[in-house]
């Protein structure tokens, strides 16, 4: 099959990532729980994956590098964690139910406000203006959530543009889940407070493995509760980070997976956002050649190209390119409802294509032939 989902999981892994993941399940001790020297060992390896992540990540610190099981658990852990009674919070349109629908709870619950922020009206398909973010902040706003780059279409928001209008009261939340190992996201750089990641996407990781990074501005309260191999005589969590938002057994395998793929993000992540431009924007040329066809993007390092046809709603555009052409591609609302309310497509969705660098035009051409057969048909 051509594998065109990237943006729902990375279809093709280094080596390296696939040769660490194999070794870590042949033997693989819990790291930091015990004092042999399997366990050690281990624990040395996620050490060097905190250090990594915060260094690729121009961070605040490996201890404010915490690993979760995918970017949806650390956002709950930013948001659940940091959040209070009274506090209002800016979220754009562009974001996906990952960050909705836990602000949507907190606001019934009666933690919460928040507004949220449309789609720029005169940009080209609209992205967030810096200027509607600020017209929305109140007295009690607490925090702003921004995504790193659409999981739908693939605009990236100008984070360092947002960062620059908020009063430094103002915390920063970033859902890195489709920017994160497709274009530099210095965090320190930009000002961003809180930043999400999956490690199953642009970073090369395994299902399982994702990330949460935080700036000293904030200090989240543990959202689960257990053991941590460390204060042992203490019934509290630990009052220390990482330690005190890592409860239990954390998946060795998935980390070890994130350490390479980060590794091999540091030597060639240039050549990666390229390669991603240079095929989305091959894929957009030749698609409007197809007047049945409506691109909803422009060329983006996270390799991301969405678009409608005239007539077949998304999902049987996608159900079609698999049965019959072995393609993979997504079609639907992506997790991304007020998105697609914005752009107008919330009854049909959108089909999405979305490149790795491991593909090539050649696969490419392979989809258009399929899509030129469904205009005609």
């Amino acid at each position: 099959m051509i594998y065109f989902d990237n943006a729902a999981t990375g279809g093709r892994k280094p080596e390296v990532v696939l040769t660490a993941v194999q070794s870590a399940t042949r033997i693989c001790a819990n790291p930091g729980r015990s004092g042999h020297k399997l366990s050690l060992s281990c624990a040395k390896l996620v050490q060097s994956a905190r250090n990594e992540l915060d260094s690729f990540f121009l961070g605040f610190g490996y201890d404010r590098v915490i690993f979760t099981k995918n970017c949806t658990e650390a956002l709950n852990i930013a948001l659940f964690g940091v959040l209070k009674k009274g506090d209002h919070v800016v979220v754009s349109c562009m974001e996906h139910n990952s960050v909705l629908r836990p602000l949507e709870w907190l606001k019934k619950a009666g933690v919460i406000t928040y507004d949220i922020c449309p789609l720029t009206s005169d940009d080209e398909k609209g992205t967030i203006s810096p200027t509607a973010i600020l017209s929305r902040l109140r007295k009690n706003t607490k925090l702003v959530a921004i995504t790193s780059a659409s999981n739908v279409n693939g605009k990236i928001p100008d984070i360092p543009a947002i960062r620059s209008v908020l009063p430094n009261s103002v915390l920063l939340l970033c859902d890195g889940a489709q920017g994160a190992g497709h274009f530099p996201i210095p965090l320190s750089d930009w000002g961003v407070d809180l930043f999400t990641i999956a490690g199953h996407k642009g970073m090369f990781g395994i299902q399982g493995s994702g990330a949460l990074l935080f700036s000293e501005r904030v200090n989240p309260e543990p959202l689960f509760y257990g053991g941590t191999g460390s204060m042992s005589l203490s019934l509290d969590m630990p009052d220390f980070y990482p330690d005190r938002l890592e409860a239990g057994t954390i998946s060795f395998p998935a980390v070890l997976s994130l350490l390479e793929g980060t590794r091999f993000l540091q030597e060639n992540l240039p050549q990666v956002s390229a390669r991603c431009v240079a095929l989305s924007a091959y894929f957009l040329q030749e698609l409007k050649k197809m007047p049945t066809y409506f691109p909803y993007s422009t060329p983006n390092p996270c390799g991301i190209v969405a678009f409608a046809h005239q007539k077949l709603q998304s999902e049987q555009l996608a159900e079609k390119l698999s049965s019959v052409y072995d393609i993979a591609v997504r079609g639907g609302l992506h997790c991304a409802p007020l998105m697609h309310e914005a752009l107008g497509t919330l009854d049909g969705g959108l089909t999405r294509v979305s490149f790795s660098h491991y593909n090539t035009t050649h696969e490419i051409d392979e989809l258009l032939t399929a899509l030129d057969a469904l205009r005609k048909g």
